[in-house]
């Protein structure tokens, strides 16, 4: 699907997050996203916020506050495509990967990697946050986490 596809941008920025590891993002850059297929996702019950995520909220509320009046879900143009490859681009150029136990000490911190250093979420909120500010609704970027089979994130 292209241009007139409607997407769940974060879901592209989690995507992005995983631009970190290069050579297959750069690939995906050439042509608009595919939706994602959740194929063989088993739901084991309701979804609650993480203790991580509920942290970020009370030290950032600025970026969790959605607008409900801002749309759930836009169409994907390459305009929009252009911008968000240039914020992936900017984040993964300007913050260094590395974990939060190595950076901070803790096992799971949350920021915008205000100081050039951060982990996976970190740079997908970082990413959410200047796509944001480039005029995407909070309301349709969505983070999501999901743990391995040997319980990491």
């Amino acid at each position: 699907m292209r241009g007139g596809s409607v997407l769940k941008v974060l879901g592209v920025a989690v995507g992005l997050c995983a631009g970190l590891l290069g050579g297959a993002a750069r690939a995906a850059e050439a042509a608009l996203p595919l939706p994602a297929i959740e194929a063989g996702a088993t739901p084991l019950g309701a979804a609650k916020p993480i203790a991580a995520w509920v942290t970020f909220c009370q030290a950032y509320a600025a970026e969790c506050a959605v607008d409900r009046a801002e749309p759930a879900r836009i169409s994907l143009t390459p305009a929009l495509w252009s911008t968000i490859v240039a914020v992936n681009k900017r984040v993964n150029k300007s913050v260094q990967a590395m974990t939060d136990q190595d950076h901070l000490g803790t096992p799971d911190r949350w920021d915008l990697a205000e100081d050039g250093i951060g982990d996976c979420e970190d740079f997908q909120l970082l990413k959410r946050h200047l796509l944001a500010a480039a005029g995407l609704p909070k309301r349709a970027m969505r983070m999501r986490t999901a743990r391995s089979r040997r319980g990491s994130a």
